[in-house]
């Protein structure tokens, strides 16, 4: 199932869903009203410096009126194409990759005009016309999207634990962690980096991790499936504090998961370590976008502000020192080492090493790119279902 047949068959979900994407919003209108802020749909990963978005907004010289967004991909996309989306909301960011390209095709969100953006000069090469990550960001060719945060997932793990630290996706397998390793509940990334690793070591022959044939999902769910029954895995993890718990506690000693849950987790004392996979790892981004509702209430300036900051050094070093993802422009290491009074000596020699080290996740070769409309979704769903009721 495409993009296309995806949506679709958001519209064929009839009244009751788009009376429920009405009904939800009806909250979010009257906040709307408060003059002419940016109304902007997005979860709390795209703020920094503050509980809030108020310091987001002192640096874009706007108003940001927020309305919190789930992670779910098609929630977003029945919303914006089916629901009343496009009235409720002048900006949003994305869900994963993939996402910005339903989002343009069915003219939910509208092209940018780059040079309204003095900090596009300081994106990164990989955004480029020809770069790894440049479809990310475009459809049929025109800009759509402004990327703010991305990442390669990997495995923390409990060094104090394992007395050594992981290189593969393989020791996740081993029998003598049997019932200590954790796997994130989503097909996603799962499905993904364990493609990835039965890949790259030979065991399965699959051609693209991101995007799978039924075989190739039935394989890796089978090897998953197999495992579960051994008892490998303790739990699939759902949810961020769960997964922060389920380290810091030492429930698991290992677990695939987003890099803030790693750190969080080794702030509660425990000695959690984020590794580099040899096999690769998903690659992701999350995106800025605007919708067609904010450009005919004339919303541009404002969407351009906010999307200057989104490839600032400031945002780019906050994101870095709250979340640990990477940031999307170059220049981050000379402002940190500018801006001693944010950051101390302790501070920046932490910051670069995990950016460092996130190049090094990068760099690997067998990295595949978060896909969240697999061309095969239905397979992916039904196996996975399996492989939770194993």
């Amino acid at each position: 199932m495409n993009q296309s047949e995806f949506t679709r068959r958001l519209f064929m979900q009839g009244m009751a869903g788009v009376a429920g994407a009405t009904a939800a919003g009806g909250i979010f209108g009257a906040a709307a009203a408060e003059g002419e802020a940016l109304r902007f749909w997005a979860p709390g990963i795209a703020k920094v410096a503050a509980k809030d978005f108020s310091a987001m907004a002192a640096q874009a010289g706007i108003g940001i009126n927020n309305i919190a967004k789930s992670a779910r991909a098609d929630e977003a996309i029945q919303k914006m194409v089916v629901g009343d989306g496009q009235k409720l909301f002048d900006a949003l960011t994305d869900n994963g990759g993939g996402m910005e390209d339903a989002m343009a095709e069915n003219k939910a969100v509208v092209p940018l005009d780059t040079a309204k953006i003095p900090n596009w000069a300081n994106i990164l090469p990989d955004y480029n016309e020809g770069g790894a990550a440049a479809e990310t960001i475009r459809y049929e060719g025109k800009v759509y999207a402004v990327p703010y945060i991305s990442n390669a997932d990997s495995m923390a793990y409990n060094y104090d634990e394992l007395g050594f630290h992981p290189d593969s996706w393989g020791v996740m397998f081993d029998s003598q962690f049997k019932g200590r390793v954790a796997l994130q509940n989503d097909y996603g990334p799962t499905l993904t980096n364990v493609a990835i690793y039965l890949k790259e070591s030979g065991k399965i022959e699959i051609d693209n991790p991101s995007d799978m044939n039924p075989k190739e999902v039935k394989a890796v769910c089978e090897f998953l499936i197999d495992h579960k029954k051994k008892g490998q895995f303790r739990t699939f993890w759902d949810g961020f504090q769960n997964g922060v718990d389920l380290l810091a506690s030492k429930e698991v000693v290992m677990s695939s998961c987003w890099e803030p849950i790693q750190l969080v987790a080794r702030k509660k004392g425990a000695n959690i370590h984020y590794g580099t996979m040899k096999e690769g790892h998903q690659t992701w981004n999350n995106v800025l976008m605007f919708t067609k509702g904010g450009r005919q209430r004339g919303m541009d300036e404002a969407f351009y502000k906010l999307a200057n900051v989104y490839l600032s050094p400031w945002f780019g070093a906050r994101t870095l020192a709250t979340f640990g993802f990477a940031p999307q422009m170059t220049g981050v290491d000379d402002y940190l080492n500018a801006n001693t009074e944010d950051f101390d000596e302790a501070a920046r020699e932490r910051l670069l090493d995990i950016l460092n080290r996130k190049q090094q996740r990068y760099a690997v070769k067998g990295n595949s790119w978060q896909n969240v409309f697999p061309t095969h979704i239905r397979e992916y769903l039904d196996w996975w279902s399996r492989l939770q009721a194993a």
